[in-house]
């Protein structure tokens, strides 16, 4: 019995022990003192996904990654880096998936010609239809 009782705690030790006690990042839920500052950081913190709730921008999450996301940011921000450098840099560490602004990559080509090309189809087959019932 004994042995079980300890198996079972070492099997529940590692998710205990998972939980931070470290305090949240210092900028995290504090806004820049300068106006301007501030404001580039939450323009860019709204065109940035939360990567715990993945539906929210990190400006509107309250998940401690998204806190340590915008803690980043604005101390970046305050240390004079301009928010396109920032979002490359976290585009760099996360990947593409972490910016709502959609990027112009030759991969993602395809996926804007599609619509493009499937409005030319359907076009030419509209064309074809009413040109062919004139004819008639």
């Amino acid at each position: 019995m004994r042995l079980l009782i300890a198996l079972l705690l070492l099997a529940f030790s590692p998710s205990l022990a998972a939980q931070s006690a470290l305090p949240p990042a210092p900028w995290a839920n504090r806004q820049i003192p300068d106006a301007a500052k501030e404001a580039k950081a939450k323009a860019l913190m709204e065109t940035i996904r939360c990567l715990t709730c993945q539906s929210q921008s990190i400006a509107d999450s309250n998940a401690s990654m998204a806190g340590d996301m915008r803690s980043q940011i604005r101390e970046r921000i305050i240390a004079g880096e301009q928010p396109e450098a920032i979002r490359d840099w976290l585009v760099q560490r996360y990947g593409d998936w972490v910016s709502y602004e959609p990027t112009a990559a030759p991969i993602l080509w395809p996926l804007w010609a599609a619509p493009l090309l499937l409005l030319a189809v359907g076009l030419f087959l509209v064309r074809r239809r009413i040109g062919g019932r004139k004819r008639s």
